[in-house]
C-alpha cells in the first residue's frame, strides 16, 4: 500500500526526533552586517568557490579534504556569505533544467562540506545515529525554505523519489518545495554528489554550460575506478550506490545497461552484454570514512 502522503510530516517529525535534529537550525543563519542579501548570483559564486577549493589544493583531486585548513582559510568566509544569500534566493528564476541542476549539485557538496566542519565531524558523518543525524541537520534556508542534504538528494536532485530507508516521497504534495524537483530524473547525478566519505565521488564544480558534459565524465570516471568485471567468477563488482538506488537504474537489467553505456573495456563489456542474463551483481562494501586529508596523512 503506497505511503500516504498526508503521513510524510508525521514520518519527518518522528526522524528529527530519532537523529535529534533541530529544525530551526541552519548553516547559513548568520547574517553580515556588510552583506546584501539579494547582490550577485549565489548560483554561480558557487560554481566559482568550489573551484577555488580545487584549485588551492584543499580537496587533492576532489578526494581529500583539508578541512582545518579550509575553516582558517578566508575562503570559508566567502562560502557563508554566499550561503547567507541563499536565504532570499528564488531557484525558479535560474534559465533551464541544466541550471537548476547544476546549482543544486553544487549547493549540496557545499553544504556536505561546510556541515562537516560546522557540525564537528570527526570521523564520519555516520557517527551520529547512522548518519541519520548529519544528512538532516545540514542544511541551508533557500528562498525561505529549510533544505537539508536529505531534501536535496532525495527530493530534488532524485525527482522526490524519496530516501531508500524510508516509506514515501520526501517531499510532500503540499510542499511548496515541490516546485524545484528536477525531472526528468539523471541517475548520472549519484556520481556527482560528494558525501564527504572515502567511497564517494570525488568534489568538482558543475556549470550548466557543461553539465552533460561533467556528469558523463564523472560517471565514466567512477565506474572506471569502481566497477569490476570478473568473467572468472561471473561476477560484476559495483559500488553500494547501485544496491542503495536500484530502482534509480531500473533494476538489474538497467543497472547492467548503464555499466555497458559508461565503461569502455571492450573484451569485458562484450563479455558482460553476452553473459548479462548468468552474471551474478556483487556490491562492494562502503566506506563511509571521512575523506579528510589529515586522516590519510596519519594513516
Amino acid at each position: 500500500m503506497p505511503f500516504v502522503n498526508f503521513l510524510i510530516p508525521l514520518r519527518e517529525r518522528l526522524l528529527d526526533i530519532v537523529s535529534g535534529s533541530d529544525r530551526s537550525q541552519t548553516l547559513n543563519s548568520i547574517v553580515f552586517q556588510d552583506m546584501d542579501p539579494v547582490d550577485g548570483d549565489p548560483a554561480a559564486e558557487l560554481v566559482d568557490l568550489l573551484h577555488e577549493v580545487l584549485s588551492r589544493g584543499l580537496a587533492d583531486h576532489g578526494e581529500n579534504v583539508d578541512y582545518a585548513a579550509l575553516r582558517a582559510s578566508p575562503l570559508y568566509n566567502d562560502f557563508r556569505r554566499c550561503t547567507g544569500k541563499l536565504r532570499a534566493f528564488d531557484p525558479t528564476v535560474l534559465p533551464d533544467r541544466n541550471a537548476r541542476l547544476a546549482f543544486w549539485i553544487n549547493l549540496y557538496n557545499t553544504l556536505v562540506l561546510d556541515g562537516v566542519i560546522a557540525l564537528g565531524v570527526q570521523r564520519s558523518v555516520m557517527e551520529r545515529r547512522g548518519g541519520i543525524t548529519f544528512f538532516r541537520q545540514a542544511a541551508y534556508i533557500v528562498g525561505g525554505q529549510r533544505m537539508s542534504c536529505d531534501d536535496i538528494e532525495h527530493g530534488i536532485l532524485r525527482a522526490n523519489r524519496g530516501h531508500p530507508l524510508y516509506p514515501g516521497m520526501q517531499i510532500h504534495s503540499s510542499d511548496p518545495r515541490l516546485r524545484w524537483v528536477i525531472e526528468p530524473f539523471d541517475a548520472r547525478i549519484h556520481f556527482a554528489l560528494n558525501c564527504a566519505s572515502r567511497s564517494c565521488p570525488p568534489i568538482r564544480s558543475y556549470s550548466h554550460e557543461k553539465l552533460d558534459s561533467q556528469l558523463d565524465l564523472a560517471t565514466r570516471s567512477y565506474l572506471a575506478a569502481d566497477v569490476e568485471i570478473a568473467p572468472e567468477d561471473n561476477a560484476l563488482h559495483l559500488s553500494s550506490i547501485f544496491k542503495w538506488f536500484a530502482t534509480d537504474f531500473g533494476g538489474r537489467d538497467g543497472i547492467i545497461d548503464f555499466v555497458l553505456a559508461h565503461l569502455s573495456d571492450g573484451a569485458e563489456l562484450l563479455w558482460l552484454s553476452k553473459e548479462r542474463n548468468r552474471v551474478s551483481l556483487r556490491y562492494k562494501p562502503y566506506d563511509w570514512s571521512l575523506n579528510s586529508k589529515a586522516q590519510t596523512e596519519s594513516a
